[in-house]
């Protein structure tokens, strides 16, 4: 005996370890936060001070966007930001959200955000007894025969309460009588059944009706009943129930059979004979409204089948009562249940809610940045309700799983960059691990936002522009145009130009001004070629962000030259101002004499500049000559005894212009005896030495005042030259064969550049520059071994 003891001892410590375990499992387990509610309770009624139950810090509730969110449609519940506390939003019916459940649960996610978090609240709601018991039928008929014996069992209709536990049905209760008490069969989840039992024989000829009143009582305090009629019509003869060939009925069925789907086939037998001995199989009395929408008995064959859509989900096993009958003149029943378990099929589509979004993303997001929180909900059971998210496209976001079962968040997991994408159309692929494999699919639009990274970029750099001179003065001459790759304020561009220190003083002089927002530069005033051939300015473009970009561009304006100078006369010119004089040579002179040069000049350049003479009057065409470009005037023969002693020779000297200016010259040749030449050049000679001491002293004075205005002019134009940039000063060359004429022998450099304005007369390895209205040659620089074309 002692030892025995001994063992039973031992075997007690070896389940020690066990159950210590066990016990701190369960105490993991119930960490879970939990309230409990009573249902009916008024909105605004305290649940619970989740911030308090969460360790969550009160102040920064609101700043997180601390909500609820529920699994349905419809919300419960809220969470104050200031303190908190969860509170009821309106009433709650536990029989509508939980129907048949004995035990209501309402399982509530709390969200928030930056960072993001999620805790789960559980809220119970618990039942009241707001409801009676009532019966589906007010008045029911029973018949029993005269011949059943005492100890005869009838199932009765039981009645219906929606509230649960202690709230429902709890018994039930027969009016007084002598032949009848009631008993209750508990059915579990399908509540208590009223069954009927039978006391003593029944005696026809006595009593042919039996008036019962049956009550049913609820759980409450205090209780609530409802009653039902019983009407008992008493038959003769049928002693013998049908008897079903087995003890219990139980079967396997798939979820979603197709309707007709015969599922078990019960038998009953009857010893009578006859129409008492005939069955007739029908669903029980006490079977709910589900299972006759659902099932369908052959009252002939006792198949059951299929006549709606099963599905595992919403129940996932039925309990059916079959009731055998006779069809005797007092039909005798037998109740038998039959149990139908469902085998759960993948036969739901996962699906997916988004619980939170951020619908626009800065382009400068870090990554890993939350943009969205997503959960997957699969009706299924076991691997059918087991879920895995991904992406169908490569985008440059990932689904970070949650430590809760089918939480996901979507992060940035590359940089973002607005100007190549703006927008992601992103799908997300929910796929369960059923066989075969179900998905569904969500698509959601992340907008990514601008920020300003992008400076405004000139469409050219540097712009080049060649204006005409006397320009309208307020026009626009010519534009510059940026763009920028940001948007909104980020894009919008205003211009203005860059003035600081001596540019800041030639622009002055020039007078421009730009439209800040087109970009447009306008010229103030008419540019004189003449005065300014070429000028550059830096136009700065700046973006409206914050901070704002910007960026600048260089702009170089030639000035091209118009024919607006008429040809001026240098020489003859007469002491009164005209462009008249005097030549006298002796008759004695050969052919090719020169006789006197018209000298004259023109202020423009190019084909405007070009003069070209040429005689529109003379006495004698048959004794000079004029050259049409150098202006020289020659002897075409010997003079003759017979010949004029004076011609007068009217020279008109015009430019190449497309509207061509000219000036006219008179020069008068006086033929002379070679003697009287030599004595008027003695009389010349004489009179100009009488007059050479009367004007020495103003003489004098004029050479002093020249020399000082010339020397000012060279030290003026040195320091113009030093102050010009080394790529746009312009250096006017004299050729070396210059005859006075300017007509095509101009030669000036630019840079490293040589320039010659020319005639019809060109140089060998010139080349026409453009813009220059082609009478300007750029000279091979022979400095180099290798020439490099520029445009004036």
């Amino acid at each position: 005996m002692e030892q025995k003891g001994l063992g039973t001892s031992r075997e007690q410590w070896r389940w020690i370890p066990f159950i210590v375990s066990f016990m701190l499992l369960c105490s993991r387990a119930s960490a879970q936060i939990r309230y409990s509610i009573a249902e009916e309770v008024k909105e605004g009624t305290v649940v619970g001070n989740v911030a308090k139950d969460l360790g969550l810090e009160k102040n920064t509730l609101k700043d997180r966007g601390c909500r609820i969110v529920e699994g349905s449609t419809e919300s419960f519940f809220h969470v104050n930001q200031n303190d908190g506390i969860l509170y009821v939003d309106r009433i709650i019916d536990r029989e509508e959200v939980c129907e048949r459940s004995s035990v209501c649960l309402i399982n509530l996610k709390t969200v928030l955000e930056n960072p993001l978090e999620i805790h789960y609240v559980t809220v119970e709601v618990l039942d009241v007894n707001d409801h009676s018991p009532t019966f589906s039928k007010k008045e029911s008929r029973l018949e029993i025969s005269e011949s059943v014996l005492p100890g005869l069992r009838l199932q009765l209709q039981a009645a219906h309460d929606p509230d649960v536990g202690q709230f429902s049905v709890q018994e039930y209760k027969l009016s007084p009588n002598d032949h009848f008490r009631v008993e209750v069969k508990d059915r579990g989840k399908d509540g208590k059944i009223p069954v009927l039992v039978l006391l003593k024989t029944l005696d026809r000829e006595t009593k042919k009706i039996h008036n019962l009143l049956l009550t049913a009582i609820d759980g409450g305090k205090p209780s609530k009943s409802g009653a039902a009629e019983i009407t008992v019509d008493v038959l003769d003869v049928n002693d013998n129930m049908p008897v079903f060939n087995e003890d219990t009925y139980s079967v396997l069925l798939e979820e979603n059979a197709p309707i007709g789907t015969i599922i078990i086939q019960v038998n009953a037998s009857d010893l009578d004979e006859g129409s008492n001995g005939d069955i007739v199989y029908s669903l029980g009395k006490n079977v709910n409204s589900r299972i006759t929408e659902l099932f369908h008995v052959d009252p002939n064959t006792g198949e059951i089948s299929v006549q709606d859509l099963i599905d595992f989900e919403l129940e996932e096993s039925y309990e059916i009562d079959i009731q055998a009958s006779d069809k005797g003149p007092a039909p005798l029943r037998t109740d038998k249940s039959v149990l139908v378990n469902i085998v759960d099929l993948n036969d739901n589509t996962p699906h997916i809610e988004v619980t939170s979004f951020s619908k626009a993303i800065p382009e400068n997001a870090r990554l890993g940045t939350t943009v969205a929180l997503i959960s997957v909900l699969d009706k299924d059971s076991g691997l059918n309700g087991r879920v895995i998210c991904s992406f169908d496209e490569d985008v440059p976001f990932s689904l970070s799983p949650s430590t809760q079962d089918n939480m996901y968040s979507i992060v940035t997991k590359s940089l973002l960059d607005r100007e190549k994408k703006s927008i992601y159309d992103v799908t997300i692929v929910a796929k369960d691990a059923g066989v075969p494999s179900l998905s569904s699919k969500k698509s959601i639009s992340i907008i990514v936002s601008d920020v300003n990274d992008n400076s405004p970029q000139f469409s050219a750099s540097p712009y080049t522009y060649y204006v005409s001179e006397n320009n309208s003065p307020g026009a626009s001459v010519f534009s510059v145009m940026a763009s920028d790759h940001d948007e909104g304020d980020n894009s919008r561009i205003l211009y203005h130009i860059l003035r600081d220190g001596k540019e800041k003083d030639k622009l002055h002089s020039i007078n421009l001004n730009i439209n800040s927002e087109t970009g447009d530069i306008l010229a103030l005033k008419s540019f004189d070629f003449e005065t300014l051939k070429k000028f550059q300015f830096q136009v700065v473009a700046s973006d409206s962000g914050t901070p704002s970009l910007s960026s600048n561009v260089t702009v170089n304006v030639f000035i091209l030259d118009q024919n607006d100078n008429a040809p001026v006369i240098l020489y003859p010119v007469s002491s009164n101002g005209s462009a008249e004089g005097v030549e006298e040579i002796p008759r004695n002179v050969n052919a090719g004499h020169l006789v006197t040069k018209v000298r004259a000049y023109d202020a423009d350049i190019g084909y405007n500049g070009w003069l070209l003479f040429s005689l529109q009057e003379v006495s004698d065409h048959s004794l000079f000559a004029l050259d049409r470009y150098t202006g020289r005037i020659r002897t075409l023969r010997s003079f003759t005894e017979t010949d004029e002693a004076e011609h007068k020779l009217l020279i008109l000297v015009k430019d190449n212009g497309n509207v061509s200016l000219s000036a006219t010259a008179t020069v008068l040749v006086k033929v002379v005896e070679p003697k009287e030449a030599f004595a008027a050049s003695d009389v010349k000679s004489a009179t100009k030495d009488d007059e050479d001491d009367n004007v020495t002293f103003y003489l004098m004075i004029t050479l002093g005042s020249v020399s000082t205005l010339f020397l000012i002019s060279i030290i003026v134009l040195i320091a113009m030259q030093c102050s010009k940039s080394t790529d746009y000063t312009s250096k006017y060359l004299q050729e070396p064969n210059y005859d006075g004429t300017l007509c095509h022998s101009i030669q000036y450099r630019s840079g490293e550049k040589r320039y010659m304005l020319v005639g019809p007369r060109m140089s060998i390895g010139s080349t026409i520059v453009p813009g220059s209205h082609a009478n300007t040659l750029m000279l091979p620089d022979r400095r180099h071994t290798s020439g490099e074309n520029e445009t004036l």
